[in-house]
């Protein structure tokens, strides 16, 4: 099973960037002297993505002009949320343009080199509705734990608090797109709260561990941290 289009999720408001980058999308943040969204787009497109749906919102004129300029051959579609949606009215909107029945979904402020392949093949294999990324991960309190069964099947989603390991939700998710379109969904919601939370002991959701490098640049520090580690293509 090959997996060819993804949803970037870019449209959140970057409010604890603000300090760093008071007018700036949080996609759009430059990392040696790009924006951070091409790290993500090209690696994304060296693991096999050819179609590329955006879900944008504030200073999405920014965001369209950019993508159009620096790629003009990739088949890319915007959607626009007009009043903020969530994550999952965001996926909502988008997947009314995926073509795909299964499609990559990604967060605009986060680069997770997920192995697409390894994990299309996990999806598949377990007939999954939606497949997770988890990342292990020591000594932190930025994130939650998400618990598995022995198959990958999520057995349970912990709060943030301070962990000395576990494995965290990298933000990087596979979802068929005829089983969540199946569903009536307020206009807007949380993926992660109102989908992945509620439903994951009655849908075949699982989770696929990688460990693999991951960034948010979220915080200044870790936006700080991008500027050392990613290499300025």
């Amino acid at each position: 099973m090959e997996i060819k289009e993804a949803i970037i999720l870019a449209g959140g408001l970057g409010t604890r960037l603000r300090s760093v980058l008071p007018d700036t999308p949080k996609c759009m943040a430059p990392v040696n002297g790009q924006p951070f969204l091409r790290y993500l787009i090209d690696y994304y497109q060296q693991q096999g993505i050819t179609r590329f749906i955006f879900a944008l919102g504030y200073k999405h004129e920014v965001i369209s002009s950019w993508l159009k300029q620096q790629y003009p051959t990739l088949k890319i579609d915007c959607v626009i949320e007009k009043d903020p949606l969530g994550t999952g009215g965001a996926i909502q909107l988008a997947m009314e343009k995926a073509k795909e029945s299964n499609v990559l979904i990604l967060n605009g402020d986060t680069l997770c080199k997920a192995d697409v392949a390894t994990m299309a093949a996990f999806h598949k294999r377990n007939g999954a509705a939606c497949t997770l990324l988890l990342k292990p991960m020591k000594d932190f309190d930025r994130y939650g734990v998400v618990e598995t069964e022995p198959d990958g099947h999520i057995k349970s989603f912990q709060e943030k608090k301070q962990y000395a390991q576990g494995l965290i939700n990298a933000g990087v998710y596979l979802l068929s797109t005829g089983r969540f379109r199946q569903q009536k969904r307020p206009a807007a919601f949380s993926f992660e709260k109102d989908y992945l939370e509620v439903f994951y002991s009655a849908l075949p959701i699982y989770g696929c561990v990688q460990d693999t490098y991951f960034i948010d640049i979220g915080i200044p520090e870790d936006y700080e941290r991008a500027q050392k580690e990613l290499a300025a293509s």
